[in-house]
């Protein structure tokens, strides 16, 4: 097979990157694409507006909401250490157990997953003309071919750059037209209007309320963004789509509230990004971590994550920070004489924009601009479902409720 690989931020993704896509797969040079959402840019280390987690999963819904065939998205770079260096995405990208497996998990026939392949470094003419200072662009030509997209009205001397390419590398160059609209993400996520980016990308952002305020992270330190970044990327090996975005969500949410109600922001962040951290490891794992945190206190299954989560947290990913581990170990059941960084990652866990079990409404509204009301009404609605279910409340909420003056 003749396989083209076209990398990118894809912050948002947009119909200008579908169209790259679908003039590749229409170029007669390429039987499918594989897309890799980059981890850790050499060009935007920890610039991208949002983790890679995020950008990830838009692409894959995209994908498949789209129907595109004959087009995957690869996770790759998780598993790549320090910058996601083309040359080195590419040494693992094309190694015969990586595509033969990577091929057959998205239902290609052994037999022909199993062939060797030829493979295509897909970009945009622009692209081209500065391909020479990429990092070691000789040895990316022992993997790829170029394959570079001339837009109508592109002025690009794409026979100038591939002269020289070939001259200074001896790699080859091929050339095809794409058919596509003029538009760029951060001209996007700059004006708000999403009229060119794919209706599946435009249900994820609003899903998870991208590109907003909230999450544009201003006041937060550079180091806490790095921080934050990274953590997506550990949990990814940790935790599946759903949980994992919805604990960035709570991230994102934390640093909001605590800037409305005076709080640190870089601890909030981290606490709230984190606080899910341990919730998909096996319970054996998570109990003997519990443990390690608050002894016998917590020993329900569905609390175990909490402390747990403080402990991984703690030991695996270096977090040494007590309020912040206090506020991972408690977002669930609360506590007597929370701080206000408990106070926030807890509301924030139950509020987050892609919750949806009822109508938190009145409780985001509420958040905005009275903290004590809106954990009275979260109290208020744990209270109510665990009456309706005939659970125990767990002593620690009954003293968070009474702190509440519940």
């Amino acid at each position: 097979m003749n396989i083209g690989i076209y990398g990118g931020s894809f912050d948002p993704v947009h119909n200008g990157h579908i169209a790259m896509i679908d003039s590749a797969l229409k170029s007669g040079y390429i039987d499918c694409v594989i897309v890799i959402p980059s981890v850790r840019n050499s060009f935007k280390l920890y610039t991208n507006k949002l983790p890679p987690p995020y950008r990830f999963y838009m692409m894959k819904e995209t994908v498949e909401g789209l129907g595109l065939k004959n087009c995957y998205v690869s996770d790759i770079e998780y598993d790549i250490e320090g910058v996601s260096y083309t040359s080195v995405v590419l040494a693992k990208l094309t190694s015969d157990s990586y595509i033969r497996d990577f091929l057959t998990a998205n239902d290609v026939k052994r037999k022909k997953a199993e062939e060797q392949h030829e493979f295509y470094w897909i970009m945009g003419s622009d692209t081209l003309g500065t391909f020479e200072t990429w990092y070691k662009p000789g040895e990316i030509l022992n993997y790829v071919t170029l394959l570079a997209a001339v837009r109508p009205g592109d002025n690009t001397d794409v026979e100038k750059a591939k002269a020289s390419i070939r001259k200074n590398h001896g790699g080859r160059v091929e050339i095809f037209r794409l058919n596509g609209v003029e538009c760029s993400s951060s001209e996007i996520t700059s004006s708000g209007d999403y009229t060119f980016v794919p209706e599946p990308a435009v249900e994820f952002i609003k899903r998870h309320a991208l590109y907003t305020g909230n999450t544009m992270l201003s006041g937060v330190s550079e180091e806490a963004r790095k921080l934050f970044f990274e953590s997506s990327v550990w949990m990814y090996h940790y935790l599946g789509a759903k949980r994992l975005l919805h604990t960035l969500n709570v991230g994102y949410l934390s640093a909001h509230l605590a800037e409305v109600f005076g709080c640190d922001k870089d601890k909030a962040l981290i606490a709230g990004a984190l606080h899910d951290c341990a919730k998909e490891l096996p319970l054996e794992k998570q109990l003997e971590l519990a443990k390690k945190y608050t002894g016998e206190l917590f020993t329900e299954k569905k609390l175990l994550h909490s402390p747990a989560g403080a402990t991984f947290a703690g030991e695996e990913f270096g977090i040494e920070d007590k309020e912040i581990l206090d506020a991972i170990c408690y977002h669930t059941t609360g506590r007597g004489d929370m701080t206000l960084l408990e106070k926030i990652v807890y509301l924030a866990d139950k509020i987050e924009p892609a919750r949806n079990y009822t109508d938190l409404t009145p409780i985001r509204a509420a958040a905005e601009k009275d903290l004590e009301s809106a954990m009275r009404m979260t109290a208020a609605a744990v209270r109510d479902k665990f009456v309706s279910q005939g659970r125990d409340i767990h002593p620690m909420t009954l003293m968070m409720m009474k702190d509440l003056g519940m």
